[in-house]
């Protein structure tokens, strides 16, 4: 994916490139900077900023990357908050364009930034968030590049207060406890178990319908005639391969003629329903896998191979870029074999931005990531 929240060190990061936000003069300090120069090489990282000298606020410059594992180290300094009432959002928004422009012109297949400014210089945390959000989404509808936002801890992230109570509440009102959830009792495996054997029965299905012809239905029978696994194991050395839970179940259905008859007429797969469905939108591919933060070739993958099944993540991704309400959603998800469930905070918050009508995935990356939840990624 184009862009990614993640919680990790900075100088531990096997990216092209890393940002150092520093200060005008390009000296070591403490915090982010100070471990940046000294695990690149504190004497070998300062000669080379010495000959660069003094930047301005918003300015980027390159060094080496020394002993990191980076190529480049990307120096910039942010602005300091004094209010908002001092351009500080445009300041702090060119600081993510010059040096993403930097590491473009420099051929950088990858960056990781700091939340710039949130620290000593004072910036409030979801201000400047949001700020680096505008700036790396305006950045990538034009250009391809993998970015991560890299966050040491959980104080140094934050979401608005009032998004962040707003989707309290409504986790509040629609999460399932174990104890509320009387009929299914389920929990994190058993969900993924209902994934899995929906997922089966649809390859189980698919793979009979394409097993059929016209004339080789009485062929088809006698092909898929269970086999008794005792008398084939002392015909073979090898253990006999156990059925799929899905192929279990579906073994006796598999001779009737009416399953024969429903799965010759099976419904579209996920990627021919993709494909329907942005062709309705008057949308070109390049927008929806953009607005969907996936990567160009793994939509190509999608679209070129008509049984591929892409992730939950990713099935949901799409659906956000589609703009799909959450009956649409459902169907979408359904057609790749996964649900949406109220014993899920993640589906849960997934869920709110879409009845809200808010599109915006990197905004509700924000939002997951704030709930300690996975974001959504393919």
């Amino acid at each position: 994916m184009p862009f990614e929240i993640i919680r990790d060190d900075i100088t531990n990061l096997k990216t092209d490139a890393i940002v150092n936000a520093g200060n005008n003069r390009l000296k070591a300090s403490g915090g982010v900077c100070g471990a940046i120069f000294k695990k690149a090489g504190l004497e070998k990282l300062q000669k080379e900023c010495d000959k660069i000298g003094h930047i301005e606020t918003s300015q980027a410059v390159i060094t080496k990357g020394y002993d990191l594992d980076c190529k480049y180290i990307i120096h910039t300094v942010g602005p300091i908050w004094h209010g908002g009432g001092h351009d500080e959002e445009k300041l702090l928004y060119n600081t993510y364009l010059n040096c993403l422009n930097l590491a473009k012109r420099k051929r950088c297949k990858s960056i990781a930034f700091p939340l710039i400014s949130s620290g000593n210089f004072g910036y409030p945390k979801d201000k400047a968030l949001y700020t680096a959000r505008c700036a790396i989404e305006d950045f990538l509808a034009e250009n391809d590049l993998m970015i991560y936002l890299v966050v040491f801890d959980k104080n140094a992230f934050a979401i608005s207060q009032s998004l962040f109570d707003s989707i309290k509440q409504y986790i509040d009102d629609n999460y399932l406890d174990d104890y509320r959830f009387d009929n299914s009792r389920r929990n994190a495996e058993s969900s993924l178990l209902d994934d899995y054997f929906h997922m089966e029965v649809k390859s189980t299905l698919q793979s009979v319908s394409d097993s059929i012809e016209n004339d080789e239905i009485k062929m088809f029978k006698k092909a898929s005639k269970p086999v008794d696994a005792t008398k084939a194991a002392t015909k073979s050395k090898s253990k006999p391969k156990k059925p799929s839970i899905a192929k279990a179940i579906l073994g006796d259905m598999i001779n009737d003629k009416n399953l024969i008859d429903a799965v010759s007429n099976v419904e579209d797969t996920f990627s021919q329903t993709l494909l329907r469905l942005i062709d309705a939108t008057g949308k070109s591919d390049s927008e929806i896998y953009k607005k969907a933060n996936i990567d160009r070739r793994l939509f190509s993958k999608i679209r070129k191979n008509k049984d591929y099944n892409p992730s939950k993540s990713t099935a949901l991704s799409l659906a956000i870029a589609l703009e799909l309400d959450i009956d649409e959603t459902k169907d979408l998800l359904e057609k790749a074999g996964y649900a949406l469930s109220h014993s899920n905070k993640f589906d849960i918050i997934v869920e709110y931005f879409i009845k809200e009508q808010n599109y915006n995935i990197f905004e509700i990356n924000e939002a997951l990531f704030a709930f300690d939840q996975n974001i959504l990624k393919a």
